[in-house]
């Protein structure tokens, strides 16, 4: 009975310090944390981000979701750098990083997707920690003077590029490089759990 008592106590305390939702106007979280990048050299979200922002998307090289949106992804990154906008995909899946996740996993698979980005592996999670991000793909967007302007989804389909009827982070883009509030600002993102801990 009282190994359950302290098990119980234990959860919600842990519970009590997990990182609340990141909110809309939040700040860029940890901004100078040093991740591996497939380049070789260490990163942060601050040597990433661009004159007008940027963009951190979570991601992986093996969920499916990623993969049905990879046209997408390399889309829309190509996009944000094209207008100054900073991109750094993260790969916050410890538990796979001895094996698919692994840095010369994801030095294979940018390759292939002839990715023009920072790709860097959060060893410890503490990105998807600082940023409560929970799926594969995951988009958070800052503005020049790194404040969150969107989170969420690339669009409103993710499993079926075909039906996609609304391109939430294209719009949030485009609206945050005009200056003003991004009328769509938190959509759900849908795909693979964060493989951590």
């Amino acid at each position: 009975m009282k190994s359950t008592f302290r098990v119980l106590i234990t959860v919600i305390l842990l519970s009590a310090f997990r990182p609340s939702s990141l909110d809309i106007g939040a700040p860029i979280p940890k901004p100078d944390i040093k991740l591996n990048d497939i380049s070789g050299r260490e990163i942060s979200l601050n040597t990433a981000k661009g004159a007008n922002g940027l963009l951190v998307m979570f991601t992986g090289n093996r969920c499916p979701y990623v993969l049905r949106n990879q046209g997408r992804t390399t889309e829309i990154c190509g996009y944000a750098l094209q207008h100054q906008i900073g991109v750094i995909l993260v790969n916050s899946n410890t538990t796979l990083h001895n094996g698919d996740e692994s840095l010369e996993a994801m030095k294979a698979y940018a390759a292939e997707q002839q990715y023009r980005w920072y790709y860097v592996i959060d060893k410890k999670a503490e990105i998807a920690e600082a940023f409560d991000a929970s799926h594969t793909p995951e988009c958070y967007l800052f503005d020049k003077n790194g404040r969150l302007s969107y989170k969420g989804a690339i669009d409103d389909n993710p499993g079926n590029a075909d039906a996609v009827k609304a391109k939430h982070l294209l719009n949030a883009i485009n609206e945050t490089l005009a200056g003003g509030q991004v009328k769509t600002n938190n959509t759900s993102a849908l795909g693979c759990n964060i493989k951590r801990f």
